[in-house]
């Protein structure tokens, strides 16, 4: 086995989750994951906790998508609810036999499927955001993953631990050093009220004041590097082009525009499956609204690859998300759409904080 892999998974255990004894703790992925699965399992164990695994199988994803009745879609099984209710630890691992296993799905069945889960995934933000479920998502590579990237399998593994800086002797005093450096930045942001986003095709005006300023650094998503807050709802004007493919639910969006008023989107637009986009955007109310503002700070991360764990870290972009919020940030927006587009910042781009520019062609100037 690949030692990157029982590396990464001792810094997740020890570093992310902080996995204490006695403790349980779910550990979800595709088979295709299963390498890393089977490493966490037996570091959960070592530290004398409870772990368990759910297998994912993609193909019957597909199935219950194209199949189930509308009452079917709406169900959600007691035996799902108390796990959700009961596991203190979650770890999410990501890496897919098919990157596009779901996209022959009409996308109103996937919309239904997801307001059918909005009162589990409320569960889950509400106890992710009070810290009663500790959670990490992370990636373990693929060849899917590795074709969407346009990469060879051994290349895409390199840029996935490189990401996470498991090929330093001691990948968590980095995370620590990113943790503090981040710290220093969310001192200036949290005096912040005003913000504005240029760059080609971007003129976004929103405001931030009284919202808190999250630092992520390896803690829920594993590799990390970014600082994120909830914008308030009613305050996004103007409008924004995303350069970077989005993908969302197992499908991908391309050119998305979006123009907001009063916090809404009120037009948007896509050069690739906007219908999808349409559909999304409509699953309940708060879809159409901001839930999250951040920087990507991951400057190992150079590249967009179709992922958003990766594209979103980039160093010199930002991303929003349309969709609910983050209690922690102060997000008030809820919805069952979490939806985050990259927005590249790299060449022209600038952001102003109360009339002064504190961010330019993707470097702080703070």
């Amino acid at each position: 086995m690949d030692p990157r892999i029982h590396k990464l998974a001792g810094v997740l255990i020890n570093y992310s989750l902080k996995l204490k004894k006695g403790k349980l703790v779910k550990i979800q992925g595709e088979v295709v994951t299963l390498p890393l699965m089977n490493a966490l399992y037996e570091e959960a164990l070592n530290k004398g906790a409870y772990p368990f695994l759910q297998v994912i199988v993609p193909e019957t994803q597909e199935i219950f998508l194209k199949n189930a009745s509308k009452e079917q879609m709406k169900y959600i099984s007691p035996v799902v609810r108390t796990e959700v209710n009961k596991i203190d630890n979650l770890i999410a691992i990501w890496g897919a036999q098919n990157t596009r296993n779901l996209s022959g799905i009409d996308s109103k069945r996937q919309a239904m499927f997801q307001q059918g889960r909005s009162s589990l995934v409320k569960t889950l933000r509400r106890r992710m955001g009070d810290g009663s479920l500790n959670w990490v998502g992370t990636m373990f590579p693929t060849h899917a993953d590795a074709q969407q990237a346009e990469m060879s399998l051994s290349d895409y593994e390199e840029f996935v631990y490189r990401a996470g800086h498991l090929h330093l002797p001691d990948p968590v005093k980095h995370w620590k050093k990113v943790h503090a450096e981040q710290q220093r930045l969310i001192k200036i942001l949290n005096r912040v009220d005003k913000v504005r986003i240029r760059a080609e095709g971007t003129d976004l005006r929103l405001r931030v004041k009284g919202r808190k300023w999250v630092n992520c650094s390896g803690g829920q998503n594993f590799p990390d590097g970014e600082i994120f807050t909830g914008p308030i709802e009613d305050t996004a004007e103007g409008h924004i082009h995303y350069k970077f493919p989005s993908t969302y639910g197992g499908r991908t969006v391309e050119g998305i525009r979006l123009e907001f008023k009063k916090g809404k989107v009120v037009k948007e637009s896509a050069t690739k499956d906007q219908d999808y986009l349409t559909a999304m955007l409509n699953i309940d109310k708060g879809a159409r609204f901001l839930g999250e503002f951040a920087f990507g700070t991951n400057y190992q991360i150079k590249r967009a690859t179709g992922n958003t764990l990766f594209d979103e870290k980039i160093g010199g972009t930002c991303h929003l998300a349309v969709g609910t919020g983050f209690p922690e940030s102060g997000s008030k927006n809820t919805s069952t759409l979490h939806w985050d587009m990259v927005c590249d910042l790299k060449k022209g781009g600038e952001v102003e904080a109360d009339g002064k520019v504190i961010y330019r062609n993707g470097k702080f100037k703070i």
